[in-house]
């Protein structure tokens, strides 16, 4: 059940809208079972849309952290430490940059704006790769965009001989 909307509580509504604070905080303030949702709803059809702060806080900006100073050692250890021989790790296995001369080595994930992207094999295997050469005709390289993009053929010319000879056979 939800309280109507009295003289005083629109007063106080329009007041805390335009203090900046939010519908839920309103909703809150005003008690007797008004809602965020009806907060909102009034504020809309009271036509209030200035305030006077933002009801969010400011995004925070992110700055370069500040060279601090080294702290002060302010006593000696007690105990001389083990110094343990440090074991290197194993190196990661490094993937391999697609090579834009060789067609079948981008992926999904590296295929760029600019590489061909003509498919190699089939899309559930595995080894579904595209070209990824330098696209220059529109999104494939010079090679696919000979297969994709073929020219018009006009229709007419030889064939309008067959089509008339047939009438007559």
């Amino acid at each position: 059940m939800t309280a109507g909307w009295t003289e005083d509580r629109v007063g106080a509504l329009t007041k805390l809208w335009l203090e900046g604070q939010s519908a839920s905080q309103i909703a809150k303030q005003l008690g007797g079972g008004v809602t965020r949702n009806a907060v909102i709803g009034k504020v809309h059809r009271l036509g209030l849309s200035g305030r006077a702060a933002p009801s969010q806080p400011a995004r925070a900006t992110f700055r370069t952290a500040r060279p601090r100073p080294a702290p002060q050692a302010t006593q000696a250890p007690s105990a001389p430490r083990r110094i343990e021989a440090v074991q290197p790790r194993p190196a990661a296995p490094s993937v391999p940059a697609p090579m834009p001369d060789l067609p079948g080595t981008a992926t999904v994930m590296t295929l760029g704006a600019h590489m061909c992207k003509w498919p190699i094999g089939d899309p559930s295997s595995s080894e579904f790769t595209f070209c990824g050469r330098r696209a220059s005709e529109g999104v494939y390289c010079v090679e696919h965009a000979r297969v994709a993009y073929q020219p018009q053929v006009k229709k007419g010319g030889s064939n309008d001989l067959a089509r008339s000879l047939r009438r007559y056979i």
